[in-house]
């Protein structure tokens, strides 16, 4: 049975979150400001960062409205309303918690937990998913989401989260997979907004070569 999410995974040139965990508030507005320079329209800043809603909410006032800013590591509802309150629109959670699916998406939030099984991933579904967080996938690897996305619904937006780089993308392609949230790969606490746009730069050229190169023409 196919569940509609309550609200739907936008429309993105590339489907590429920058997860900025540990990024400080005096620092957030020009690494942002970097990232969707080069082409990034999805960041996440996890609530184990120092003065994470504060940085949402500069963030989320600086960059142009097309770019989605929120949270990650939401972990309850009490969290989901100060993202609100601060701004954020994406809310990405290791876990599947039904109610925080559910107060995050009546916050007219996109959603994208982190799920490990087909029963998470249609629980998640289930309680209205924009998206599934496929974590980590280093573990799984491009053929084992493969293995779960089969019993999923047509059309789900699966994101593959964890030990992934640019250099991943070619071999989760080619089964299909074209969402991607990058850590460490993008930004490491003590990175310039210089070292962050050129890791920027070099991840989008990557996404490009692969997605919108003649391969996938």
């Amino acid at each position: 049975m196919t569940h509609a999410p309550s609200v739907a995974w936008p429309k993105l040139k590339r489907d590429l979150i920058a997860i900025l965990r540990g990024i400080r508030p005096e620092e957030a507005v020009d690494i942002c400001h970097a990232l969707a320079d080069a082409g990034f329209e999805a960041i996440e800043i996890p609530l184990n960062s120092p003065e994470p809603f504060r940085s949402i909410e500069m963030v989320a006032k600086a960059l142009p409205a097309n770019v989605l800013v929120g949270a990650g590591t939401v972990l309850d509802t009490a969290s989901v309303k100060r993202l609100d309150d601060a701004g954020g629109r994406l809310m990405v959670s290791p876990n599947v918690d039904a109610e925080v699916i559910r107060a995050a998406s009546t916050a007219e939030m996109v959603t994208m937990p982190g799920v490990f099984s087909p029963t998470e991933a249609l629980a998640a579904l289930k309680a209205g998913a924009s998206g599934l967080k496929f974590f980590p996938a280093n573990v799984f690897g491009p053929q084992g989401i493969k293995a779960v996305s089969a019993v999923l619904p047509k059309g789900t937006v699966i994101g593959a989260v964890g030990g992934v780089a640019e250099g991943d993308f070619a071999s989760y392609g080619e089964v299909g997979i074209r969402a991607f949230g990058l850590g460490s790969s993008i930004y490491k606490p003590g990175m310039s907004a210089a070292d962050v746009a050129e890791r920027a730069r070099l991840t989008i050229q990557a996404y490009d070569a692969v997605f919108f190169g003649e391969r996938y023409a």
